[in-house]
């Protein structure tokens, strides 16, 4: 799936068949963050926390989210938050068909967004 064909699914009532983070990232798309965060919140492992980071962040809660962002080893996110959607669904999608290469985490020497001050 391809992230315009991730985006299509989004005029659907229901969701396709997604793995779990791709399947919060839809709900949050379609103003349902509280299922999003339910999904998210429940997937262990550095991608789980990214999404988790990104889902408190547009809450507002940011204390919250750079504690998650530190557990997904990535900097903490300044663009706009439909960026950073944009962003997680996309290595999601790559990932997911095995094109995915290593993200860019502190830990590897790389970085997604510019720190935050």
């Amino acid at each position: 799936m391809t992230l315009d064909e991730f985006r299509r699914t989004l005029t659907a009532a229901t969701p396709p068949v997604l793995p779990p983070l791709l399947r919060a990232l839809w709900h949050d798309a379609k103003g349902d963050w509280n299922e999003a965060h339910r999904i998210a919140q429940d997937v262990t492992g550095a991608d789980g926390a990214w999404v988790h980071a990104y889902l408190h962040r547009k809450e507002g809660d940011l204390s919250n989210a750079r504690y998650w962002y530190r557990q997904a080893g990535v900097e903490p996110a300044i663009d706009a938050l439909d960026d950073e959607w944009t962003r997680i669904v996309r290595e999601l999608l790559e990932s997911r068909l095995g094109k995915g290469r290593p993200r860019p985490t502190k830990k590897n020497g790389g970085s997604l967004d510019p720190p935050c001050e």
